[in-house]
């Protein structure tokens, strides 16, 4: 059974359609230690795709597939060939491909341009970024970059904790006590990813990445006392930037007419951006330690992974008792 949030508990991101080349060097000056070579005035261009292209066929000549609006790059390959080109079929060469609205061209390895690319670069207002990383460490970090800043979210009301390596998102109405159980779970040893609002991001293969944001990171409110640096509370120990969401506890509280999961053989799940996660609906009620019943259920999911699953094997011994009752009946009727 899949039970989604209303509208009131999330609110859908659209994603970002495009970053500027500026922002691609900003943001990862570090990670990839680019630096602008030529085309300076060109940082304002728009990076549209998430896909990165090595265009050797299209300086080769063949254009028919050439994917002109992603990031170009060019490595020792692409640079050979074009210096072993004469300087009137390196200047076609370049020419041709830069006649299309290139995002950007990132040289690797360190590798120096050839005149012409760096004069029609200028002209056209293309930026050329060089870097001293290879082509393979370039491609890998700059793929995980993009996908992380193209990538669809959602934004939940909720907190998100790393319970024994399990990311468990906790919802509920407001003031039902979520901030409070992530704070006890925190003075327990986990680590909080985010308290009030979390970021959930789709990656590759459906799987969902919960983070903060950076506005409220490492804070949690607890009404009556206020706003809490979680970080500066508990140390780096009790916090992490971001973590997988693999279950969600939604806290409801008690009610009699409500038919409780009991047994777990029937298991509810949740949809966030086309990915399913388990849904556990957790009855509040003084004096029940929920605390204790998150970790519970965040050790059970390890169990699953393993293979074990405790209402299945429960199901299957009552089954198995079932039928040795029957095979008895069978045998003393038999008898008689």
């Amino acid at each position: 059974m899949n039970t989604p949030l209303t509208e009131a508990q999330k609110q859908i991101g659209t994603a970002i359609e495009h970053i500027t080349v500026r922002e691609l060097v900003d943001d990862s000056r570090e990670r990839f230690e680019l630096s602008v070579l030529a085309g300076e005035e060109g940082l304002e261009r728009k990076i549209a795709s998430k896909e990165v292209h090595r265009p050797g066929l299209a300086l080769a000549g063949f254009l028919d597939l050439f994917t002109f609006d992603r990031v170009q790059i060019l490595g020792n390959t692409e640079i050979k060939y074009l210096t072993h080109l004469g300087e009137k079929q390196c200047h076609k060469s370049v020419v041709q491909v830069m006649n299309h609205e290139l995002p950007c061209i990132i040289l690797t390895h360190g590798n120096d341009p050839p005149a012409e690319l760096v004069d029609i670069a200028n002209k056209k207002r293309i930026p050329i970024l060089t870097t001293d990383r290879s082509s393979t460490d370039v491609i890998h970090l700059l793929s995980d970059y993009l996908d992380d800043r193209f990538a669809p979210y959602i934004t939940v009301h909720g907190s998100l904790v790393d319970v024994y390596g399990t990311g468990m998102l906790f919802t509920g109405r407001s003031g039902i006590g979520k901030s409070e159980i992530a704070l006890d779970l925190v003075e327990r040893g986990h680590r909080l990813v985010s308290d009030d609002t979390v970021r959930i991001e789709k990656k590759t293969e459906g799987i969902l990445m919960g983070s903060s944001p950076e506005v409220t990171r490492h804070f949690i409110e607890v009404r009556g006392v206020g706003m809490i640096d979680v970080r500066r509370m508990f140390g780096v120990r009790g916090v992490r930037m971001q973590k997988r969401v693999e279950v969600e506890v939604r806290l409801q509280e008690w009610d009699d007419n409500f038919e409780w999961e009991r047994i777990g053989l029937d298991q509810e799940s949740t949809r966030y951006l086309g990915a399913d996660i388990p849904l556990i609906r957790l009855p509040i009620f003084p004096g029940k330690n929920i605390t204790m019943i998150a970790e519970v259920i965040a050790l059970n999911v390890h169990v699953k992974v393993y293979g074990f699953n405790a209402a299945e094997e429960l199901n299957k011994r009552l089954l198995d008792e079932i039928d040795k009752q029957k095979v008895k009946g069978y045998l003393i009727r038999d008898y008689e």
